[in-house]
């Protein structure tokens, strides 16, 4: 029993300085910018990292949900800290949105599709032709038995196309929310987090091979240039983004999957600004000086 207590002493000393470590990383990074150098996921598994590995990250496992999620972050890409949180075994430092799929994200895409059951008329007619000896009237009853199946397997044939469409809709809706849905990095330990790793210092140091800390683009526009590019925030309109840049000098289109990513590039004497959309939704962008 006095162990007990002892132990419970123990925890409830340890629980305050748990929280006083994760106030200073959340004082340390949440809101500053940063740039990824790699690609980042776009759901909230992000990227698994376990430093003071020989291999700290699982290609593999990166590749294949890249795959699954998409791309929410490309090399280059300038990305807000919005949350670090100390959980159990691992840190986790998420950008953006943290990656879609978190408690409350609705990540399902299927439409059921039912076929339709046998009409009353049709149980009638099957029923008289297994009464009737007349061929002639068997054959008209198979007629008319013959129409209202063909008029069922069409329908059903209608109502699975729209099934498909309707399902082809949520998986691009979907799609989309997690390339705007940010991402993160779990830096994760075998055991609870090492008193070691948990200072600004060795989350950089963590994250050094993947996260450029040296500010975002933006903080290395020349000076005496208007820096509009920094009014720019992810999920406005294309008319909003022109009505900040301008005309764009150019737009092109590429496939992401079963969505159409539109890029505009917008150009001053000084620095190129690269905007990405998805139907008409600003997803992300990045800013070249040049």
């Amino acid at each position: 029993m006095r162990r007990l207590a002892a132990l419970l002493l123990l925890a409830a000393a340890a629980s305050p300085a748990r929280g006083q470590t994760e106030d200073i990383l959340r004082a340390a990074f949440e809101g500053k910018t940063v740039r990824v150098k790699i690609e980042m996921p776009g759901a909230a598994q992000g990227v698994d990292l376990h430093p003071g590995t020989p291999r700290p990250m699982d290609f593999s496992q990166h590749t294949g949900r890249l795959k699954s999620f998409g791309t929410a972050y490309h090399p280059g890409d300038a990305a807000m800290v919005t949350k670090v949180h100390i959980s159990g075994d691992h840190i986790e430092f998420q950008l953006g949105a943290g990656g879609y799929g978190t408690s409350g994200d609705n990540t399902s895409t299927s439409v059921n599709f039912t076929a339709m059951a046998k009409s009353q008329r049709e149980k009638d007619l099957e029923d008289q032709i297994k009464a009737t000896a007349d061929a002639q009237q068997k054959r008209r009853l198979n007629d008319d038995l013959d129409r209202l199946r063909n008029d069922r397997e069409q329908q059903d044939n209608r109502n699975r196309t729209r099934a498909a469409e309707a399902q082809a809709i949520n998986e691009a809706t979907l799609r989309q929310k997690r390339l705007a849905g940010g991402s993160r990095f779990n830096i994760r330990y075998d055991h609870d987090v090492p008193a070691a790793a948990l200072t600004p210092q060795s989350v950089m140091a963590a994250l050094a091979d993947y996260v450029d800390f040296s500010g975002a683009p933006a903080a290395t526009m020349p000076v005496g240039l208007p820096n509009r590019a920094g009014e720019l925030k992810k999920g406005m309109s294309v008319d909003d983004v022109d009505g900040i840049m301008g005309r764009p000098e150019s737009i092109t289109q590429r496939n992401e999957g079963s969505l159409v990513v539109s890029t505009s590039t917008y150009r001053t004497k000084d620095r190129k600004v690269l905007a990405e959309f998805v139907e008409g939704v600003l997803i992300r962008y990045s800013v070249v000086s040049q």
